[in-house]
């Protein structure tokens, strides 16, 4: 069974008048419910990450600061959200998700979280609508558990995984690949162990020609024992923070290419939804519920 977390939380703690879109955190399982892509069987609900979890992926004091509500206006501008007890307590919940995810990714193949692909986040600071990083805690998991001992991220997210990149720099464990818009979000780019920078206005026939090739040479030398996927779909021409041409059939072959090379060399994936911010959110929900769709009919 595809197991998906999923958590009022997720939508209900956004500041109301924030510019994210909180409906597709609702609109999401709903639809795939109505479709019969999954049952509420599918749906669980997360829990809390721990303080002794969130230590092994951040700072103490960074820690402490969101905690306590502490952080300067300046560190609280660079998340892009109001801090406040609900958001952190959001984020806390959107972290136990991706573990709990990649869990369950273990024993089925896949799982998949709602929220999450929180990639901003730094060991030490917020940014991009970012507290904390569940693709991080998620592999930190995996690796303290020693239930896997090589991990490969793959961030199609139009923005660059910076925070994910910082945070593995130095661990040999875990190869981050980021493909991302090269003049998008953020100005200042980490360093992944592999980054492509793709031209505004790239189309399907290139963005796809190009993970393919990237994605089989990865698999060859990394030889991943797990996949962490962002499967953000901001890569969207309608997205208003994307600028790359992607159509919804474009992002769903995307999908098909990351889920159907884990399927084939049996290596678990654990994917969290990431960004979308088109004018309509039907083009969001869609753009998302195709990663769903296709990871029933792949895996099950």
């Amino acid at each position: 069974m595809l197991k998906i977390a999923w958590s009022e939380v997720y939508a209900h703690a956004l500041p109301a008048n924030h510019r994210f879109p909180m409906e597709k955190y609702t609109l999401l399982p709903q639809q795939l419910i109505y479709e019969g892509t999954i049952s509420e069987q599918s749906l669980f609900e997360p829990g809390q990450a721990t303080e002794e979890q969130i230590l092994k992926t951040h700072d103490q004091e960074y820690w402490y600061k969101l905690k306590n509500q502490n952080l300067s206006r300046a560190e609280e501008r660079k998340t892009g959200f109001p801090l406040s007890p609900e958001l952190v307590n959001r984020e806390v919940t959107i972290m136990q998700g991706t573990v709990e995810v990649a869990t369950y990714a273990l024993k089925y193949g896949i799982a998949m979280n709602t929220a999450g692909g929180t990639h901003h986040a730094f060991t030490n600071r917020g940014e991009g609508f970012c507290l904390l990083n569940d693709i991080a805690m998620g592999a930190h998991h995996l690796l303290n558990m020693d239930l896997v001992k090589r991990i490969l991220v793959v961030d199609l997210d139009v923005h660059q995984g910076n925070g994910t990149a910082q945070i593995f720099r130095d661990d040999s464990r875990v190869f981050t690949f980021s493909m991302h818009g090269a003049k998008n979000y953020p100005m200042h780019k980490e360093v992944s162990d592999l980054d492509v920078g793709l031209a505004d206005g790239t189309d399907d026939k290139t963005y796809l020609s190009v993970l393919e090739a990237n994605l089989k040479a990865l698999f060859d030398q990394v030889e991943p024992e797990f996949v962490f996927f962002q499967s953000g779909v901001d890569v969207l021409a309608t997205d208003k923070l994307g600028r790359l041409g992607m159509t919804i059939d474009g992002c769903r072959k995307r999908d098909q290419l990351v889920l159907n090379l884990c399927h084939k060399n049996n290596v678990p994936i654990a994917a969290a939804m990431g960004g979308g911010y088109s004018e309509k959110i039907s083009h969001i929900v869609e753009g998302h519920a195709n990663t769903y769709r296709l990871a029933q009919e792949i895996f099950f």
